[in-house]
Formats: C-alpha cells, sequence, structure tokens
C-alpha cells in the first residue's frame, strides 16, 4: 500500500510540475472531481419520464434531469453501437481513424493508436472503471485493461445475455454467476464508488439495456402487467431495471459523500431501434422520425444530460451538442489540459452551457455511415438517409440504400418531413461543401 501511495504522490507532483510550466493554474488533488459516464443501449428518444414518456416510469433518471443540464439537441456521432462509443471514448469523429461501422471480427476494434479517456486521467492518478459493454474489440491489445482502465466487470462483444454469466469477466477472468445482468452491472458500479470514495476516479458505467436480448426479470414484468404489446412490457421492464441501477449508483455517491464533486454525463448509444432491418426491441423515438441504423433525427439525437454540482445550473440547452464533447468536458473539469496530438473534434460545453461564452458550441455537425451522410449547421439539416425508414427494403449498414439528398428546417419540421432542398438550393449547396470539407480529413472505414 505504502508503494502505491508512493507511486500515487509521485504522479501527482509530476503533474503539478507540468502545469506550472504549462503557465495553469496551481493543480490541487483535492479539487479534482469523480467523471460518471452514464451510457443506455438502444434507448427511444421517447421513453424517458424528462421527454414526457407515460407508460414507463422512470423516476431515478427524471431526478437525475431534474438536477442536470437537460439538451434537447443533444446527438451522437453515429448510429450504431461501437462507433458512437469510440467516438466518445476518444473525443473524436470515429470516421477520422476508421471506425466507421461495428466490428464483426476478431482483428477488427478501436486502433491502439487512439488514446481514450480513461488514459488521459489514468495517467494523473485517476482510478479508472468500465462496468457493462465494452464493444470495442477483443484483441489483447483492445482490452479495457489495455486501453486504460484499471477495473474492468462486463463483457467483450455487441450484446449478451442479461442471465447467463458466461462471457462476463472481471478484469481478464471469467466471472461468477449472476442474477440479471443490469442489477449486476449496478452491484459493481456502488462497489466502485464505495471503494474509491477517497481518491478521484472515473467510471464508464455502459449498460447493455435496452439493447435485445428482450430479457426481463418475471417482478419487473409484473409492474407492466397493463402495457398490451408484450415486446414493449419486456422493453419497459428493462427500462425500469436500468433506471433502478441508476438510482442505487446515485445513492451511493449521497452516502458516501461524492454527490456534490462528481461530473455526470448520461447519454444514449443512438436511437431505438425501430424498423426493419434493426434488432427492435419496442422502443419509441418520438416526436422524431428514424431509427437506430438511420441519419435521420430519430437514429442520432438522443436522451442527453450533464450534471456537476456547483457548476452547472440545472435547466434546458437547446444548440447543437455531441457526445464527442464530453470528453474535452471532462479533461477541462479534471484539469487536465488538452494536448494538440489528440486531435479532438469535441468542446469543453461548460462556459457554454453557464453563459460564459454565448455562442452555439459547433458551427455544424456531421455524419458519415456507408452511404448515408448529414450534416446540422444551425438549424438546418442536409440528409442522405437509409430508405428502410421510409418502409422500403433495404440491406444493413454500408449495403444501405439511401434517399436522394434532402434538407429540413428543424425548427419547424423536427420530424423531417417537408424536403426544401429545391426551395432552398444555396443552402443545399453550402451545406454540402461544409460536409465535403469536414470529410476530406476523414479516413476510409477500416472493415
Amino acid at each position: 500500500m505504502s508503494q502505491l501511495l508512493n507511486r500515487r504522490s509521485l504522479g501527482v507532483f509530476l503533474l503539478t510540475l507540468s502545469l506550472s510550466v504549462l503557465g495553469v493554474t496551481e493543480y490541487s488533488c483535492a479539487d479534482r472531481p469523480n467523471v460518471l459516464w452514464i451510457v443506455g443501449d438502444d434507448m427511444g428518444y421517447g421513453d424517458v419520464g424528462f421527454h414526457g414518456c407515460k407508460d414507463i416510469p422512470t423516476p431515478h433518471l427524471d431526478a437525475l434531469a431534474a438536477n442536470s443540464m437537460r439538451f434537447t439537441d443533444g446527438y451522437v456521432s453515429g448510429p450504431y453501437c461501437s462507433p458512437t462509443r469510440a467516438a466518445l471514448l476518444t473525443g473524436r469523429y470515429q470516421q477520422r481513424f476508421g471506425h466507421e461501422f461495428n466490428p464483426s471480427g476478431n482483428a477488427e476494434g478501436m486502433p491502439p493508436t487512439e488514446k481514450t479517456l480513461a488514459e488521459h486521467l489514468q495517467s494523473v492518478g485517476y482510478k479508472t472503471g468500465l462496468v457493462g459493454k465494452w464493444h470495442l474489440g477483443n484483441t489483447p491489445n483492445r482490452h479495457p485493461l489495455r486501453r486504460g482502465f484499471d477495473e474492468f466487470f462486463g463483457f467483450l462483444g455487441g450484446a449478451h445475455s442479461y442471465f447467463e454469466a458466461e462471457g462476463i469477466f472481471r478484469g481478464d477472468r471469467p466471472a461468477e454467476a449472476i442474477d440479471y445482468a443490469t442489477d449486476a452491472f449496478a452491484n459493481e458500479a456502488v462497489a466502485f464508488v464505495q471503494t474509491h470514495r477517497e481518491e478521484p476516479w472515473f467510471l464508464y458505467l455502459a449498460f447493455n439495456a435496452v439493447h435485445t436480448p428482450m430479457h426481463a426479470t418475471e417482478d419487473r414484468l409484473r409492474k407492466f402487467a397493463s402495457i398490451e404489446d408484450p415486446q414493449r412490457r419486456k422493453y419497459a421492464a428493462m427500462m425500469s431495471a436500468m433506471d433502478d441501477a441508476i438510482g442505487s449508483v446515485q445513492t451511493a455517491l449521497k452516502a458516501t459523500g461524492q454527490d456534490q464533486r462528481t461530473l455526470i454525463a448520461l447519454i444514449s448509444d443512438n436511437g431505438g431501434p425501430t424498423m426493419q432491418g434493426v434488432t427492435i426491441n419496442g422502443s419509441n423515438n418520438a416526436p422524431l422520425r428514424g431509427s437506430k441504423r438511420t441519419t435521420l433525427e430519430g437514429g442520432v439525437r438522443v436522451p442527453f444530460l450533464l450534471s456537476f454540482p456547483g457548476v452547472i445550473q440545472p435547466g434546458e440547452y437547446r444548440k447543437p451538442v455531441i457526445q464527442i464533447d464530453l470528453c474535452a468536458t471532462a479533461l477541462a473539469a479534471c484539469q487536465v489540459p488538452i494536448q494538440s496530438p489528440w486531435k479532438l473534434d469535441g468542446v469543453d460545453l461548460i462556459p457554454y452551457i453557464t453563459g460564459a461564452n454565448q455562442a452555439a458550441p459547433h458551427d455544424a455537425l456531421f455524419w458519415r455511415f456507408g452511404p448515408q451522410m448529414a450534416i446540422r449547421k444551425g438549424d438546418w439539416k442536409l440528409v442522405r438517409y437509409d430508405k428502410a425508414a421510409d418502409g422500403e427494403s433495404t440491406g444493413g449498414g454500408p449495403r444501405a440504400r439511401v434517399s436522394a439528398a434532402r434538407l429540413y428546417d428543424l425548427s419547424k419540421d423536427i420530424h423531417e418531413d417537408h424536403d426544401l432542398s429545391e426551395q432552398k438550393p444555396e443552402i443545399v449547396r453550402e451545406l454540402q461543401a461544409d460536409w465535403d470539407a469536414w470529410n476530406a480529413l476523414n479516413i476510409a472505414p477500416l472493415w
């Protein structure tokens, strides 16, 4: 233990020295907040109480929202699980490093050349933990323990049974039996919070709820017996389990006196899967059109919260933000200077949402998913999307058949019904040129 403390003290001393050289204000270990990222999997935009959901109570999520900045126009950088998680952890558009699609083979995954927030924070003395879904590669050099995480409890792939322990690991060893995955992840997250209460930490709590398979506990299914659709009933039970889990972590933070010094972000990894060609889970993206696997709003606009007591006042923020901003925001809150070689695309959101900076965080946001694309600039959105969203039979992923470029004014048409491309050709040309300039800095997909 003394050797561990000595190493940690040395790390803090070296960081203090480096910050002094860089001209940063004096660094204090005690001032560093904890960072908790909570990610839901395939959540519907309309399936949380703070977005108006009526048939699935989410009291703990709603309590978190009441103490957070709620982003009405919060996005993720892709409509699939793995790419958006790669972008979240690196703070970079995933197309910059070829992680455009879900990995399908053992040799595929987030390139080891990319640095994660866990690595950045680990290097300055943070304890780092991942609980839940990884989905960023199975090879040894892509394992969470080699990507900046001190502790790992979860599974490596994109989906997992909620009742079976096989394939769930503690570190790099098979885990013990579990009763129900969402509850097990809650218990592990609570234990992490309690164990590391005396040191700054980063916990990435990445649920597989509410991704298929549709597995729910009998007691929670009984709570939703009034929902006639059996798929929606299971989905509601799974959402309720995740809400309970988030409540357990919030309780642990308060009980250990850490709630006032923890930066919390919550997102879904993409929109709910509601159309043919995806594993439908009973989710609802209202009032948005589109689904997981599309660049329509229903595929990329998600529930998005940010809480930081004493720094961020609860409220509603209506300018567009994106999940890659969370990396830069956490680094700034943790007093870690961002280095140019990291090539972050995200920005620190705190000056914008506190009013210190009145500008929009981004001039534009961009998407590329095979032949699909989108750009949002102000309220204008130019998009080419998977035509399965219109009920047409198409292939999945890079084989999708896409619409012609369509232009929507999201301030008046959040459901993306009224194409204005013929009436506003000059805006189409401007947005396409901006997207082309962004895309010129990307690389081809690695798989």
